[in-house]
C-alpha cells in the first residue's frame, strides 16, 4: 500500500475516533452537572448514592467498563443486546459495528460525565458563602444568584481542568479498539497483521498529534476570553 492508501484507511478510523469523542463530549458534560447537584445534594441517601456511583465509575478502568457494558446483558440475560444491533444495522443499512460503537458511547458517555461532575463540583463548591449571602443581601432570589453571580465564575474555574480532560477524551477514544471498534489504532493493527507493515501504528500518532494540537488552540482561546470573569 502507498502512503496515501495508508493516511487514508487511517482516516476512515480516525472518523470513528472522532465520533465517539464529540458525542461522549455533547452528552457526558451536560450530565456531569445533574451528577454534581446529586452529590452536593443535602438529603443524604440521594448524595450517599451518588457520591458511591461517581467512586466506582471512577475507580474502575474505562476498558473494563466498556467490557461489563458490551458482555455483562448477555452474561446476565443470554441476549447479545449489542450483537442484535450490529446484526440490525448490518442488514437494514450496511453499516458495520454499530452495536459495538453504542456499547463504547454508554460506557465512555457514563465514565466522562463522572468525571466532569467532580470538576463541576469543585468549581461550585470553590465559590465562596459570602457571594451567595450578598446577593441576597440585594434582593435576588438563589437561582438569580446561581446565574448571575455564580456561574459565570464557575465556568471560569472549570475550563482549564475541562480542556486537560478532554484532550484526555480523545486519546482515550484508542480503547475501543478492545471490542474490535474500527477505530484508527484498530485499523493500523490491521495493516500490521495484514500487510505487515508497522510504522502505520506509529503514524497514528500524527493524527492525535494535530487534533490535539487544534483543541488546545480553541480551548486556549476559550479560557482567554472567559478571563474577565476572574474575581
Amino acid at each position: 500500500m502507498s502512503f496515501l492508501e495508508v493516511t487514508e484507511f487511517l482516516l476512515e478510523g480516525f472518523k470513528i475516533s472522532l465520533l465517539i469523542f464529540g458525542v461522549t463530549l455533547v452528552l457526558g458534560a451536560p450530565l456531569g452537572l445533574p451528577i454534581a447537584f446529586g452529590s452536593m445534594s443535602k438529603f443524604k441517601p440521594i448524595k450517599s448514592i451518588f457520591k458511591v456511583f461517581v467512586w466506582i465509575v471512577r475507580g474502575i478502568p474505562l476498558m473494563l467498563q466498556i467490557f461489563i457494558i458490551y458482555y455483562v446483558p448477555g452474561l446476565l440475560f443470554n441476549f447479545q443486546l449489542f450483537g442484535e444491533v450490529d446484526r440490525y444495522f448490518i442488514v437494514e443499512y450496511g453499516i458495520m459495528d454499530a452495536g459495538r460503537i453504542l456499547a463504547v458511547l454508554i460506557a465512555f458517555t457514563i465514565n466522562y460525565a463522572c468525571y466532569f461532575s467532580e470538576i463541576y463540583r469543585g468549581g461550585i463548591e470553590s465559590i465562596s458563602r459570602g457571594q451567595y449571602e450578598a446577593g441576597f443581601v440585594l434582593g435576588m432570589t438563589k437561582s438569580q444568584v446561581f446565574k448571575k453571580i455564580i456561574l459565570k465564575q464557575v465556568i471560569q474555574r472549570i475550563v482549564p481542568p475541562m480542556s486537560n480532560e478532554i484532550i484526555t477524551l480523545i486519546k482515550d477514544t484508542a480503547l475501543a479498539n478492545c471490542i474490535m471498534v474500527c477505530e484508527i489504532i484498530k485499523n493500523a493493527k490491521e495493516l500490521a497483521a495484514t500487510k505487515a507493515m508497522i510504522w502505520p501504528l506509529f503514524y497514528t500518532g500524527v493524527f492525535y498529534l494535530l487534533f490535539v494540537g487544534i483543541l488546545t488552540i480553541v480551548l486556549n482561546k476559550t479560557e482567554k476570553k472567559l478571563s474577565y470573569f476572574r474575581s
